[in-house]
């Protein structure tokens, strides 16, 4: 039965964000080899860095039932019930399987430089733009702290391939982030009445234009960037609501955090010879599953599948037999489904979701 609603779901898909001929274009394999993913971002992207870190229990997810649609139902530390958005781009562009986690690389060191070339996720749950987000969690994998790991790499690339050939190899490489979710939570928690939002987004954005100009210099043009989604809709911001709705503030410094990123990376193309990127507009890809979910064959875009909006899945808590159903997974996360559901139109959209190109287009050029 999930099959059989998921092809409905892509059915749907097909019309509400691109043509059919541009989708059935995106899905595609390429014949030519396929270039190195590198990944970096927050538990939108994680495959189980935070299983490493000494990081409180509440941002990890290696235990039940995290991962119950996963291959013999392995709870790997994605923050799902399956695959997560990371996995669905990468296997879209043609892969088997995600880039593992850094450093389940580094444990194997006898393939670690042979694996590296495939490409490497540095993404890891409950991390931001900005260093000091998520220090109430114990992390401290910051986007700019993910960013030096990508330096080891590079530094074992080009003792392996020499450095022209390593600037070729990065330069047809896709570098995927998505982060700044976390950075918004903080700012409500901590700052809302210290630092105006105003003030707080100039800084969260230039900031990130250190670390994209970094990963510019290290070799990378091909930037895949994802927005913010409408994290006030989430189980937990819900919470924040007396009628059960979505946090509007919330989501209003999501819509304005894209628009800012927008901005800077219209401006980073011009300046930065060579840079191409896309933009996915996340915010606009939910609100549409959430205004017309039934036509994705969602039944349920307020509460968690596994959990509820204050406590977190695990295996002893509730979970819905029919995870396909459900827009969220747990308190903050997307089902399989959403996920795979962002991730077609991350791939094949139109601009309306993904500006100025979307991924597909990104990876050929």
């Amino acid at each position: 039965m999930a099959a059989k609603r998921f092809n409905a779901s892509v059915f749907i898909f097909v019309f509400l964000f691109g043509t059919q001929a541009a989708i059935l274009e995106a899905l595609k394999l390429f014949d030519a080899p396929l270039a190195p993913v590198f990944i970096f971002g927050d538990s939108t992207f994680d495959v189980g860095t935070n299983n490493f870190l000494l990081v409180r229990q509440d941002i990890k997810a290696n235990f039940p039932y995290y991962g119950i649609d996963y291959p013999y139902a392995d709870p790997t530390g994605r923050f799902s019930n399956g695959y997560n958005t990371a996995d669905q781009i990468v296997r879209l562009l043609g892969y088997r399987r995600s880039p593992p986690a850094f450093f389940s690389l580094v444990n194997h060191t006898s393939s670690f430089k042979k694996k590296i070339l495939q490409g490497v996720n540095f993404a890891s749950g409950g991390s931001g733009i900005l260093d000091n987000t998520g220090s109430e969690f114990n992390n401290t994998m910051s986007l700019g702290n993910q960013i030096k790991l990508f330096e080891t790499v590079h530094s074992n690339i080009a003792e392996l391939r020499g450095p022209e050939e390593t600037a070729t190899m990065l330069s047809k490489s896709l570098f995927l982030i998505s982060v700044g979710s976390n950075d918004i939570f903080d700012y409500l928690r901590y700052n809302i009445g210290s630092t105006s939002w105003p003030e707080f987004l100039t800084a969260m954005q230039s900031t990130y234009s250190n670390h994209l100009k970094s990963l510019y210099d290290l070799g990378a043009r091909k930037f895949g960037i994802i927005g913010v989604p409408p994290i006030g809709c989430c189980p937990l911001q819900r919470t924040a609501n007396a009628t059960g709705g979505c946090f509007e503030v919330a989501n209003e410094f999501a819509r304005s955090f894209y628009i800012a990123t927008e901005a800077l990376l219209k401006q980073m193309s011009l300046e930065l010879p060579g840079m191409i990127y896309s933009l996915g507009n996340l915010y606009e890809m939910t609100m549409i599953v959430i205004e017309e979910q039934y036509a994705f064959g969602i039944k349920n875009i307020e509460k968690p599948c596994c959990g509820d909006a204050l406590v977190q899945c695990n295996q002893n808590a509730s979970l819905c037999p029919n995870r396909d159903e459900y827009l969220f997974w747990d308190w903050v996360h997307p089902t399989q489904l959403a996920s795979k559901l962002a991730a077609l139109s991350l791939y094949g959209g139109s601009t309306r979701f993904v500006t100025p190109m979307n991924f597909s287009r990104l990876a050929e050029v």
